[in-house]
């Protein structure tokens, strides 16, 4: 072992801070957690535990605090319950409102005295396996799309995050539902993964994102080779399920992926649904027949696309869209048939750079291209029931490239979603659920209580700002306190946040 002294400073254990955090900011998630009645939610719902050792809150909890301050395996739970001040304060949210009586029942749980705070990560990967169903794997047929359907304690964490999304909603309510629904491929090298349609290993979940509340109402875990658009009409009403009360209208955006002819005619109908008809605008596909019906459309019929800046000017763009009539053989077949809008958008390709080789082929372009009087176009289309104008229409659809694409990009990269823990298709899926609640309570913290600027952060700047705080935490007279540094601006702001923490509405 080298000598500290060759360098500038040398490092120690400090044997009297048993209660030192670098988490001391952790405090307002816990806060939130108890608040929003999460907690309460995983006893209620999850059952996944036994009546003996740890409790589901306890299980859930942790690993919903090891995806916000910044852990991404199992294994990490370990350096939790090594930070002797979270593991106060770990410990205090889990008993948080709890009678006597109820605190009494966790101590039972144990035949010997407890000595951790948080599960090891032997005891969460037990924990995790519970979530895994084999009698559904059995049913797997080779070659074939399969989507196991969860068992009930999987089935119990989305009923823990509805509950946090009814949460948010009575603390701020929305009246319009904006879903937009989207599939993110995870590459893993777990060998029971499968092949995904990019060429590699992955699993797909398809996630359904709230945009006026920025949170995922809805989320189910996939295999890599399940299209992105299999079973979506079950997905919606699945997610419609989970959505609160107080909404009255709703609204779907999507890809192509969504463009399936029994979801569109589901979302146009006006019954059997408690939210009547939604509204709706995906990217349909670009087939040889939609390619006839855009080169019939009339030179002067075609508008100049324009793109919004943030001062809310409008900017011409090389795009253009015009209206095209078009009826798929789908629903052509059918006098009863719906009759939708049909939108084209298209952008000349004769000032960009071609990679060579590709000047006259279009095989692997991630886009369909035309010609028209020589001139070569990239080519999109957007099917609607919607009345609204085009330029409208197609600015709001884009906005679902924005705010639901970025979620993706935090669930796998800011949070754990990105590497999963498991072989085994059930854990992984309990894994991607309660990474999800943990993103819902991040979201849920950042509009209810730190609002402004912090509503667009991501988690690298709460993490720095808010998250590692150092902090020393003491109990005096059964009194659970936070020592900050003094002069720490935080602390005032601190103190803020448990205020509008506390001044929430419970849902009912």
């Amino acid at each position: 072992m080298m000598s500290q002294g060759e360098l500038g400073f040398k490092y120690e254990v400090e044997h009297q801070g048993e209660g030192m955090t670098g988490m001391g900011g952790i405090g307002p998630y816990l806060d939130l957690a108890c608040r929003s009645g999460m907690v309460r939610s995983v006893e209620r719902h999850v059952k996944a535990q036994g009546e003996q050792g740890w409790t589901d809150a306890e299980s859930v909890l942790s690993l919903v605090m090891l995806n916000l301050v910044g852990g991404d395996c199992v294994e990490d739970v370990d350096r939790l319950e090594a930070d002797k001040g979270f593991c106060r304060l770990f410990s205090k949210a889990v008993s948080q409102g709890l009678s006597r009586k109820g605190r009494r029942g966790l101590k039972k749980r144990w035949r010997k005295e407890k000595t951790r705070s948080v599960p090891s990560s032997s005891a969460m990967f037990r924990y995790l396996a519970v979530f895994h169903d084999r009698e559904q794997e059995g049913l797997r047929e080779p070659g074939k799309a399969f989507i196991p359907v969860p068992n009930e304690a999987l089935r119990g964490l989305s009923k823990v995050n509805r509950d946090l999304v009814g949460f948010v909603q009575t603390n701020r309510e929305e009246r319009v539902a904006t879903l937009d629904m989207d599939a993110t491929l995870v590459e893993t090298d777990k060998a029971s993964a499968l092949w995904c349609y990019k060429g590699y290993v992955a699993y797909q979940p398809i996630n359904t994102w709230w945009a006026e509340q920025g949170m995922v109402v809805h989320t189910e875990f996939r295999d890599g080779n399940v299209p992105a658009g299999f079973e979506q009409r079950r997905v919606l009403e699945e997610a419609l399920k989970s959505l609160p009360k107080g909404v009255s209208k709703v609204r779907l955006r999507s890809d192509t992926a969504g463009y399936q002819h029994d979801l569109l005619r589901y979302c146009d109908e006006k019954e059997n649904k408690g939210c009547g008809r939604i509204e709706f605008a995906v990217g349909c596909d670009v087939t040889p027949e939609f390619k006839k019906a855009v080169l019939e459309v009339a030179e002067e019929d075609w508008v100049v696309l324009k793109k919004r800046e943030r001062s809310g000017e409008l900017r011409e763009t090389t795009r253009q869209w015009a209206e095209v009539c078009f009826v798929p053989n789908a629903l052509g077949r059918s006098k009863k048939g719906p009759e939708y809008r049909y939108v084209a958008i298209r952008e000349r390709m004769q000032d960009q750079l071609m990679l060579p080789g590709m000047e006259e082929e279009e095989k692997g372009l991630t886009f369909q291209t035309m010609r028209k009087a020589g001139v070569k176009y990239k080519v999109f289309g957007i099917v609607t029931n919607m009345d609204w104008d085009g330029q409208e229409l197609i600015e709001w659809h884009y906005k679902r490239c924005g705010s639901s694409e970025q979620a993706h990009s935090v669930m796998k990269e800011d949070l754990a979603g990105g590497r999963l823990p498991s072989g085994d298709f059930g854990e992984n899926a309990a894994w991607w659920w309660i990474m999800v609640l943990a993103f819902n309570l991040n979201a849920a913290l950042k509009t209810l209580v730190l609002g402004g600027q912090w509503v667009y952060k991501r988690m690298k700047a709460i993490r720095f700002h808010l998250i590692n705080i150092p902090a020393r935490v003491m109990e005096r007279s059964r009194q659970l306190s936070l020592r900050l540094s003094a002069g720490d601006s935080a602390y005032g702001w601190l103190l803020q946040i448990r205020a509008r923490i506390a001044g929430l509405v419970l849902s009912g």
